[in-house]
């Protein structure tokens, strides 16, 4: 068997994979990777497309739509790689993408998963920002990355070109060690959808293993693909993930306080959202909060270790290096 699987979820996305799925195959080394289409019971005619364009590509059949998360742990446990890539629809992948990955984990293992780099299929001297050089968070829980912070994309000069271990790998193209990805209770279902990788990836850290970035590997993401930024279904989403995330993952003698300071400054976006008569994406946050304080009752256990306090990378506040020093781009002085 080979070592590695290459997943790429579908929903409805019949367009995407026509269009970035034989790029993929093009460049993926077959005698490294299988790549394996898993279907969310898409109804668009994407189970045809696979059947008619790609007959010697496995499909997965799930038969209804889980969400970007449990979509993926179905996927996964319906296989037996030693590494599994959780690998976007919308994302094309550069020549020696998967080995650059594979030999990295294999020289490491200590590294539980690891991203490439990830720049804009658009504009392929841009970062793109799901993932950009590798993931960070902040001490407030506001994800930042090598090459973007906020809304504030870089461009791609080899400046971040080093492989260095990170926080969090982006889901959009994520190489994990199976039977770790499975140790670690798989992508949580209750997210559906944005940060569950974030929340997957501090587990490996509290497990004991490192997360990296290796920058040599390089895929090309669109972006965008599912929601896009300005949908409030979206806000709704990042906003109640991103305090579950602080919720589940932070100990006793912490998480109240950085939730309070955190529901704090999401009052603040509230606000703007208010003030700039943009009332979907207001609601949307107030439905965050309220589904967070009642989905928050779900989860009991959480570690003894805070690893915003541990780590020099966490202990920034990006909001006041942003908005009030105007620093708009990553640097290890960040901070």
């Amino acid at each position: 068997m080979k070592p590695v699987a290459v997943i790429i979820l579908n929903w409805n996305g019949s367009a995407l994979l026509g269009e970035f799925l034989p790029q993929v195959l093009a460049t993926t080394d077959s005698s490294i990777a299988d790549v394996i289409v898993a279907d969310n019971g898409s109804t668009d005619g994407s189970l045809e497309l696979m059947r008619r364009q790609f007959p010697d590509v496995e499909v997965i059949e799930l038969g209804e739509n889980y969400g970007f998360a449990e979509g993926y742990n179905r996927a996964v446990a319906a296989t037996r790689y030693r590494y599994t890539v959780l690998l976007n629809s919308d994302v094309a992948t550069a020549p020696g993408w998967i080995g650059d990955l594979y030999r990295f984990m294999e020289m490491h293992p200590e590294v539980g998963a690891c991203q490439p780099k990830i720049l804009s299929y658009t504009d392929r001297s841009m970062f793109e920002y799901a993932g950009a050089s590798g993931g960070f968070i902040d001490r407030n829980g506001f994800p930042y990355c090598r090459g973007r912070i906020f809304s504030t994309v870089e461009e791609d000069r080899g400046q971040y070109d080093e492989p260095i271990p990170v926080f969090w790998a982006s889901g959009a193209a994520l190489m994990v060690r199976s039977d770790l990805y499975i140790s670690a209770g798989g992508l949580d279902r209750d997210f559906f959808a944005h940060m569950e990788e974030i929340d997957l990836c501090w587990r490996i850290l509290l497990a004991g293993h490192e997360i990296y970035a290796v920058p040599s590997a390089v895929v090309y993401h669109l972006g965008g693909g599912s929601l896009p930024a300005s949908s409030p279904r979206k806000t709704y989403l990042n906003f109640r993930n991103n305090l579950l995330l602080l919720h589940k993952n932070l100990p006793d003698n912490t998480r109240r306080a950085t939730l309070l300071r955190r529901r704090l400054l999401d009052t603040l976006a509230w606000i703007r959202f208010v003030a700039m008569f943009d009332f979907r994406n207001a609601a949307a946050v107030w439905r965050a909060h309220r589904d967070f304080r009642r989905m928050a009752r779900n989860y009991t256990s959480h570690p003894d270790v805070d690893l915003l306090r541990m780590r020099p990378d966490s202990r920034c506040d990006i909001i006041t290096g942003y908005y009030l020093k105007g620093r708009r781009t990553f640097s290890r002085t960040f901070c």
